[in-house]
């Protein structure tokens, strides 16, 4: 399934936030992780994943440290911040807000057609 690149760039921040909220990561096991989320329907590019992360750090939402992986690679590991915890809580509130709304309007495809005149 192609999801639309405007759903994806608005739902980057908070996907990201979110996963690491659940702990530290690196940048492909972010990536990986996305995958797994969203049942493979999500196949984020490290050219994607690397602008959204350094702007979450210029902003202070996400903060970042060197570190070497088991097989001796220099890795780069991110972290949530108390503001990326803070903007996580508001992206939280208002993706609730949205989603509530699409899933009235789609509940609602039970209604009989709008017309000129009001619904039929």
């Amino acid at each position: 399934m192609h999801i639309d690149k405007d759903l994806v760039a608005a739902s980057a921040t908070p996907i990201v936030l979110g996963i690491l909220a659940e702990g530290d990561l690196y940048g492909y096991a972010i990536l990986k992780r996305v995958s797994e989320l969203s049942g493979g329907g999500l196949q984020w590019t490290d050219g994607m994943l690397y602008p959204l992360l350094h702007r979450l750090e210029r902003l202070g939402h996400v903060s970042s440290s060197w570190g070497t992986s088991e097989a001796g690679r220099r890795r780069k590991h991110y972290a949530i911040t108390p503001s990326g915890r803070a903007t996580l809580a508001e992206r939280q509130e208002q993706w609730t807000v949205v989603a509530d709304a699409l899933r009235q309007v789609w509940q609602s495809g039970q209604r009989p057609p709008l017309t000129a005149e009001g619904w039929a």
